[in-house]
């Protein structure tokens, strides 16, 4: 099974879409290293800028360059460049439409020896509800690269979520996404679970899938990459025939894909709904590995949770 980082995915897409539109622009927070933008500095100097350890001053300044013509893409860590930066964010790029593109990198635990000044568990639930600012969470490489071929002209904001480690792939090269809707992995029309994920939580979702087929469970996994905006009628249909929806994400338990989803079938087809996520409690420091064991967001931990789920319907 191949692997590749989300954030080399980004890398290479910019590249090539750089070398036939000068307007493609890199804004970097002393992180073209660890946002895998080295290769793209060296080739396209004229069109990266090194802002340094300032998060709050790359946003501002990539907003000034957005209403300028540029297309601005800004790479920095996740958990500063969406806290450290949330004013910026919302002034000077959601409020002015200024089409910046940011793209939190390391997100979630990807730092997770680093402990919680370093994690990014907060970013959906806060930027959620800063108006004119659309969130993707990709789970894969070419799932990642469907996305930044959207932004590249897309005229609002965006907000790009990836982790740091390579991640397997999930679609091939041939697959076609349709814009931002969700993909669906089995059979919606009778199924006994509904499994929405996103990110790197899709890969154990679709494993536990396939556990809870051998103990005659049919679950469905919608692998919802577009949070915001969110296609509401494809998740209804996906899960209308469905007896319970379980929900998994590298986020805090409040304000994020669950809370979403939540939203989405109480106000139409009401169904019984449990979450998997981060406690609401400082999170323990560790290898991500180590996070996700402890948490239990792993394919065992999505297979016990569900059987448990089931058995209140």
């Amino acid at each position: 099974m191949n692997m590749q980082s989300n954030k080399q995915m980004i890398c290479e897409v910019l590249m090539e879409k750089a070398a036939n539109d000068r307007s493609i622009t890199v804004l970097c927070s002393d992180s073209r290293g660890s946002g895998s933008m080295t290769d793209f500095a060296a080739k396209f100097p004229e069109q990266f800028v090194e802002i340094g350890i300032a998060e709050q001053n790359a946003v501002g300044i990539a907003s000034g360059m957005a209403k300028c013509g540029k297309k601005v893409f800004v790479i920095a860590p996740a958990s500063f460049l969406s806290a450290r930066s949330y004013e910026q964010i919302k002034v000077d790029v959601s409020y002015s439409e200024a089409p910046v593109v940011l793209i939190g990198i390391s997100a979630g635990v990807s730092y997770g020896a680093l402990g919680m000044t370093h994690h990014s568990l907060q970013d959906i639930a806060a930027l959620y509800a800063v108006p004119n600012i659309d969130i993707y969470v990709p789970s894969d490489r070419f799932q990642t690269k469907h996305i930044i071929e959207l932004l590249i002209n897309n005229p609002k904001p965006a907000y790009v979520k990836v982790g740091r480690q390579a991640v397997s792939d999930i679609y091939s090269k041939e697959f076609k996404f349709n814009g931002i809707c969700p993909v669906i992995h089995g059979n919606s029309q009778c199924c006994d679970l509904l499994i929405a994920a996103c990110g790197e939580m899709v890969m154990p979702a679709l494993k536990a899938k396939k556990i809870l087929m051998t103990r005659g469970i049919s679950a469905v996994v919608l692998d919802i990459f577009s949070l915001k905006p969110i296609d509401s009628s494809f998740i209804l249909k996906a899960g209308y025939n469905a007896k319970a929806v379980l929900t998994i994400e590298e986020h805090s338990i409040y304000g994020g894909l669950g809370a979403a989803v939540a939203q989405i079938f109480s106000e139409n087809h009401p169904k019984l709904i449990t979450h998997m996520a981060l406690p609401d409690s400082p999170v323990i420091a560790g290898t991500k590995e180590e996070v996700f064991h402890f948490y239990h967001l792993t394919e065992e931990g999505i297979v016990n949770q569900a059987l448990k789920l089931l058995q209140r319907v």
